[in-house]
């Protein structure tokens, strides 16, 4: 097994576990501000990995450049945008709708890097990848009541719209974070990836932070009394990200975030047997849609 596979399907477990926690955030804490906690809190915790990292491989600490400071400014600068977009999506009636377009990510991801990276995919790589969209739209929507014919009717509504950019987004994102990586040059994949993670969080802090501060004082303080649930959104948020740009400088954008779709079983699990849901035959649909692209991508890569 390549070892990109079980580091992606690692960044989704964590990932899922850090949304749990970060929604349990919201109740405290502004859109905003939960966003900076995300970053502010996992320096530590990157900076930690990076020590440990560059201790084993025994190498230095590698040297920035023009080049991968501006793919971090704009990687970032991009999931902060992709993460309001989002959310500006919950705001609508149909954010269902919403949530839904935001990942057609994927696909948005393969196009990108195939023109941007010249990024080249099977055909059996994007069968899979439709495939799996359309899982992912099947858990999505399941249960809401929404028709086929009136979710296409709402594609120029506000929701879609704002879901439409927050997958652009993140899929630029993933271009972004894979060109600071290659910005780097020949060098240890997981210490180029941990480094361009810290690099990253420390501007994101900067930028978010430094909005916060001037739009909402009050709320930048409230990010260091939560530092005990904050902490925790952090450093998972390190550990995941640390995983997902790995996976991103070792194989294609597009197989990654595809694989890394699986989010959405293990949101399902923990929804089924943590939260005690119950799970509905769409679901369990959408589960075998999603988990069935991802052999398909696996085997035709």
């Amino acid at each position: 097994m390549d070892l990109w596979i079980p580091i992606t399907l690692t960044a989704a477990l964590v990932q899922t576990w850090r949304t749990a926690l970060q929604q349990k955030l919201r109740s405290v804490l502004s859109v905003n501000a939960a966003g900076v906690v995300r970053y502010m809190y996992a320096i530590p915790t990157g900076i930690l990995m990076l020590a440990v990292v560059m201790i084993i491989t025994g190498k230095a600490m590698p040297d920035p450049n023009w080049r991968f400071l501006f793919a971090c400014v704009t990687g970032g600068l991009l999931q902060i945008f992709g993460t309001s977009l989002l959310i500006m999506a919950f705001g609508f009636r149909s954010f269902a709708v919403g949530t839904a377009y935001a990942k057609t990510e994927a696909v948005q991801g393969a196009i990108a890097a195939w023109i941007l990276l010249d990024e080249v995919l099977t055909l059996q790589s994007w069968i899979g990848i439709g495939i799996g969209v359309g899982g992912v739209l099947v858990l999505s929507l399941a249960g809401r009541g929404l028709k086929p014919g009136e979710f296409l009717a709402a594609t120029f509504q506000p929701a879609a719209l704002c879901g439409l950019g927050a997958g652009f987004c993140f899929a630029l994102t993933s271009i972004c974070i894979k060109e600071a990586n290659r910005a780097l040059g020949p060098n240890d994949v997981i210490l180029q990836a941990v480094f361009s993670l810290v690099i990253t969080n420390v501007l994101q802090t900067l930028m978010q932070g430094s909005w916060l501060a001037w739009r909402e004082p009050a709320q930048l303080r409230a990010t260091f009394t939560t530092w005990r649930s904050s902490a925790w959104v952090g450093t998972l948020s390190a550990l995941g990200s640390a995983c997902w740009w790995t996976a991103f400088a070792l194989a294609p954008v597009a197989l990654v975030r595809s694989v890394g779709q699986v989010e959405m079983v293990f949101t399902l699990i923990f929804s089924r047997f943590y939260l005690k849901e119950k799970t509905r035959r769409w679901d369990v649909a959408g589960l075998v849609l999603v988990v069935g692209s991802v052999v398909l991508i696996l085997s035709g890569r």
